[in-house]
């Protein structure tokens, strides 16, 4: 139950900020959004605030942002429609029923002869005495059909009515607010746990070790190693593997004073090399400062994108198969071990998933956010958009590669767990 809910939380909050990007900027752009979705498939919550409708859905396999002019979700209004309207003070339809009975004194009922619900927004038509009339529609109205209320969507509120660089920003606001998110994460945890200081302190001192014979004790600062100042550990450990059996003098600080100690690495065998060890234990001191731990966030930021970046090109230059791929099973499996490990160690699993969340989304792949950025970038050059049904049908065939491919990689997760 623990997994579970733990899975929950770091993919559910992956996907809401993903969202939370994509609905942003289209409000930003004045776009109506008609659903801000967590999850997909049946419905098992739902909530109307303002003209948005805020769902979850039963399966955790990502979620949605619902644009007006995306899809076929405008009503046309054919000649001969029966449609029952609820005007305000000045005769300007509020509300239009559409082939239902109405119990509504003050509903006027007309049959369509013509109607513009997204630019002139008008009605033509007859009413019950058979006059023509023109009725103005609000902005705001709704259409109701079997018992559901959808709000109209004038077409400068539509997606595609807006500048590219607007659509554009809208798309890339869901991965950028993904690697946002990490950012974030990190600092917290940062401010939380504080920042390592990657200072060459010794932690502990291994018993019978060089070290202990030239009297290093823990808590000792390592400043000098003959001579030569050093910075951080790699620089000890560094200079300590390098000569194995060779006498070395260290100047340590100890309770504010400098130490000169010698010692002479003894010789190992590692990686079929021999490297000089001395018998010290090393953990990284931390440091609570809330400068650092904004640069650290985003250090651990980059580190993980360019690390991600880096495994991304082995698996196109064939330097890795298929088969090293996660799905929801993976990540699943992946999320249990790191739990066990505590809150801070689940938050920074949390941080890397949605830096590969984002990566992966801009990928120029059709059905991605990617691809339909690259549809964007083609539309900049020509100066006119790409074809709206050539355009659907690329995105609707990335949509069945990808269904292939996540069946394909789900299918791996469960042989490598379950078998």
């Amino acid at each position: 139950m623990q997994t579970v809910l733990a899975f929950i939380i770091v993919f559910g909050s992956l996907v809401f900020f993903h969202e939370l990007g994509h609905f942003i900027f289209a409000k930003r752009a004045g776009i109506l959004v008609r659903e801000f979705a967590i999850g997909m498939g049946p419905k098992i919550f739902g909530m109307t605030k303002g003209e948005t409708l805020y769902t979850i859905r039963l399966l955790p396999l990502g979620g949605y942002v619902r644009m007006a002019g995306e899809d076929t979700d405008t009503v046309e209004l054919q000649p001969g429609y029966r449609v029952g309207l609820i005007l305000n003070r000045d005769n300007v339809a509020e509300k239009i029923y559409l082939n239902q009975k109405v119990q509504n004194p003050n509903v006027l009922f007309m049959e369509v002869e013509r109607a513009d619900l997204e630019k002139g927004l008008w009605i033509e038509g007859y009413d019950e005495d058979d006059q023509f009339v023109r009725i103005k529609v609000s902005r705001k109205a709704t259409i109701v059909e079997n018992g559901n209320e959808t709000i109209i969507a004038p077409f400068d509120r539509q997606f595609n009515s807006k500048k590219v660089g607007q659509r554009a920003m809208t798309i890339f606001a869901g991965p950028l607010f993904n690697f946002i998110l990490a950012f974030v994460v990190f600092v917290f945890i940062a401010l939380m746990q504080g920042v390592p200081t990657n200072e060459p302190v010794i932690y502990d001192v291994v018993d019978d070790g060089p070290a202990q014979a030239a009297g290093m004790e823990a808590g000792d600062l390592v400043k000098e190693i003959d001579g030569v100042a050093i910075e951080d550990w790699n620089s000890l450990s560094g200079t300590v593997q390098e000569n194995p059996g060779q006498p070395l003098k260290f100047l340590v600080e100890r309770d504010g004073q400098e130490l000169e100690l010698t010692l002479t690495p003894q010789s190992v065998e590692k990686s079929g090399k021999e490297v000089g060890q001395i018998g010290v234990m090393y953990q990284s001191p931390v440091e609570k400062n809330p400068l650092k731990a904004v640069v650290f966030g985003a250090q651990q930021t980059w580190d993980y994108t360019v690390l991600i970046l880096d495994l991304l090109g082995k698996l196109v230059t064939g330097q890795f198969t298929i088969d090293v791929l996660s799905g929801p099973v993976g990540i699943y499996k992946a999320t249990e071990t790191v739990a066990q490990y505590g809150v801070y160690n689940l938050m920074n699993w949390a941080a890397v998933l949605s830096i590969n969340l984002g990566i992966m989304n801009l990928l120029p792949l059709p059905a991605l956010d990617g691809g339909r950025l690259l549809f964007f970038g083609i539309e900049a050059l020509r100066g006119k958009p790409v074809d709206r049904q050539k355009e659907g049908l690329v995105h609707f065939v990335g949509i069945v590669l990808l269904m292939i491919l996540m069946v394909v990689v789900t299918w791996n997760d469960i042989q490598r767990f379950f078998f």
